[in-house]
């Protein structure tokens, strides 16, 4: 019996979660259902994206994640099972969910849903709940041993799992970062992007540094100063900013107890870049 962890874009407002968990156990009563998020903003495929390749790491091989984001629910995009490179396995339709984790974890095998079989009986005519009839089904019964990974369907090219458009970080000139800003520590309100320890250390960055901070989207500039590069937030004043190194080793930019991404109403994706030199 292996741990089913669920992700959608749902929220917990209606009774969408309690469905999916009701057909989870109505395929295992002894499953252990956990919940990564269901507070991912609606539609969202970047962020439900980003949240997987932040935990799926963390846990045994053999769980099995069901992560629904899904606004193409009912057209042709495919639903499919990834297994990492870690031995978790990915429940999901195929709209660039997979993103981060193909990128940054690994996919090493990838299977297609076979609807004939792995669908939820008596669903075949609903085409706007594949999350409870195809996705959580599906999920539960490859959790519970009642499904190999070979019987969800057939085998697919992991390279042909589709992709959001990213811009990898890189240095510039030797002595600045670029990067974008992936996703915001919500609660907090913490920036993080996707800029590397690997290119923090190019860059000759230690803790205490000063670092110059840049914030721009399409042409505008939202943030620009000097702050301390920092080990943890207690190594500046209540209200000072900060930059630092997150949980994923990545370069983040935050207010010691307060929200920076509030203070100066920054948003994420693509569009969104970040720049780092040495004071």
């Amino acid at each position: 019996m292996n741990a089913l962890i669920f992700q959608s874009d749902f929220g917990l407002a209606d009774g969408a979660v309690s469905a999916m968990y009701g057909v989870a156990f109505s395929v295992c009563p002894d499953l252990n259902i956990q919940n990564l998020t269901h507070e991912i903003p609606e539609y969202d495929i970047w962020e439900a994206s980003y949240r997987l390749t932040q935990t799926v790491k963390y846990w045994a091989a053999g769980t099995v994640f069901v992560s629904v984001v899904d606004p193409g629910v009912g057209s042709d995009r495919r639903s499919v099972v990834a297994r990492t490179s870690n031995g978790v396995y990915i429940v999901t339709p195929d709209n660039g969910t997979l993103t981060h984790v193909k990128q940054f974890v690994g996919i090493s095998e990838l299977r297609s849903i076979d609807e004939k079989v792995n669908r939820l009986p008596g669903t075949a005519d609903d085409y706007t709940f594949h999350g409870r009839d195809v996705y959580a089904y599906t999920g539960a019964r490859l959790a519970s041993g009642r499904i190999t990974f070979e019987e969800v369907g057939p085998a697919l090219d992991p390279s042909t799992a589709v992709e959001l458009p990213t811009t990898p970080c890189r240095v510039i000139n030797g002595d600045t970062g670029f990067g974008t800003i992936d996703v915001l520590d919500v609660r907090f309100g913490n920036v993080w992007t996707n800029i590397r320890r690997s290119a923090v250390n190019e860059l000759g960055l230690s803790y205490g540094d000063r670092v110059v901070i840049e914030i721009e989207c399409e042409g505008r500039i939202y943030y620009r100063n000097e702050l301390a590069f920092a080990r943890s937030f207690s190594q500046v004043a209540v209200g000072e900013p900060l930059a630092y190194m997150n949980s994923l080793d990545c370069l983040a930019v935050a207010i010691n107890q307060g929200s920076f991404a509030r203070a100066y109403n920054i948003g994420t994706g693509n569009n969104w870049h970040l720049t780092v030199r040495k004071a």
